[in-house]
């Protein structure tokens, strides 16, 4: 080949590699700061912090040992002034972020004197929705997800890191309710006795399947609980928490229950029209799986029988049912932010 058939080659060969570096370099410029502390005190803002993927509950209480993590994303709203303040942390449920989260209740808690963080945990994993597929993100992932938040958080020179509660929605609430849990909690290893001061599930999950846990003194922290729900929810129907939080109350857990008349799944949606979601996945309220967090081992509540292998795989099929019902109602989402901030108002100064 002679010497001028090679030149364009190599000239064709210099302009990839300038494309290349160029390409990275733009990568690079545009891939998001990881902001490993709040120290520096940090103004109202999207931000990016780490968490890890574990994949099931037995897991996360045994903490990050392979040390890999995942970014994800919080959203920070600082009430005015220069004091210290109480914080909430939001997670959303399997819709993902919706507007209240991001306007609705971080002006509600602002305007009360909380700081809010409010969490991104799917679109930084690629995934909007997983109403129709919980298994596209492990449901352990919002649980480390919220205690990732709450140690990032805690270093913020305006939050009282004593005065940091979780409010969770749908199957946020299953992470808010496992955030209680004293073997999770001791799996995190976190700094000072840091730990979720209270809780608040918002017709939250967890309440049955596989997601209940065996209720008996010590398994929960004694940080307060504050359950709200809609009697007219047929997502996550409200008798199955009615029962589990007076279980976690006479286990010694003190517990508020708000029952919101009329109200549906996702009450505090912008959104007033009801819709009913044809595929979305759900547990029957009948379901009898509970969960032993200390040997893993599954039970039917009703009969105290053991479950494994098929008897098991009968009765979790049996619990699945899909098709559910969301409406917004804004005076049951403002029902509910008058009882939140008044319950954890009341918790603090305790």
């Amino acid at each position: 080949m002679s010497k001028f058939a090679a030149a364009p080659r190599r000239h064709l060969r210099m302009l990839a590699a300038a494309a290349a570096l160029g390409a990275a370099l733009a990568a690079h410029a545009q891939a998001p700061e990881v902001v490993a502390s709040f120290a520096g005190g940090p103004p109202t803002g999207r931000y990016v912090f780490a968490s890890w993927t574990p994949r099931t509950l037995a897991e996360l209480a045994q903490g990050n040992k392979g040390g890999a993590t995942v970014n994800v994303v919080g959203h920070l709203f600082l009430p005015p002034g220069a004091d210290k303040v109480p914080a909430v942390v939001l997670v959303h449920g399997s819709g993902g972020v919706y507007d209240a989260l991001l306007d609705f209740w971080p002006k509600r808690f602002n305007a009360a004197g909380f700081a809010v963080f409010t969490l991104d945990m799917f679109a930084p994993r690629g995934v909007q929705s997983t109403a129709e597929d919980q298994s596209q993100v492990p449901f352990a992932a919002d649980v480390a997800d919220a205690f990732a938040a709450l140690r990032l958080l805690a270093t913020h020179p305006r939050v009282d890191a004593r005065q940091i509660a979780i409010m969770g929605f749908s199957r946020g609430g299953t992470a808010a309710l496992r955030t209680g849990v004293e073997k999770v909690i001791a799996g995190q290893r976190l700094p000072d006795g840091l730990r979720y001061a209270a809780i608040v599930p918002v017709y939250g999950g967890g309440c049955t399947g596989v997601f209940r846990l065996v209720v008996k003194p010590g398994v929960f922290a004694p940080s307060p609980m504050l359950f709200i729900h809609g009697d007219a929810d047929d997502y996550t129907p409200i008798a199955p928490c009615q029962d589990y939080a007076d279980r976690i109350g006479k286990a010694g857990t003190p517990v508020q229950f708000l029952v919101i008349e009329g109200a549906h799944h996702k009450f505090d949606a912008d959104d007033l029209r009801r819709h009913y979601v044809r595929n979305a996945t759900r547990t029957r309220p009948d379901c009898p799986l509970e969960v032993d967090v200390d040997t893993g081992f599954a039970y039917d509540r009703t009969t105290g029988a053991r479950l494994q292998g098929a008897a098991f795989t009968e009765v979790q099929n049996g619990c699945r049912a899909v098709g559910a019902t969301v409406e917004g109602s804004r005076a049951a989402r403002d029902k509910a932010a008058q009882a939140a901030v008044a319950f954890l108002k009341s918790t603090f100064a305790r």
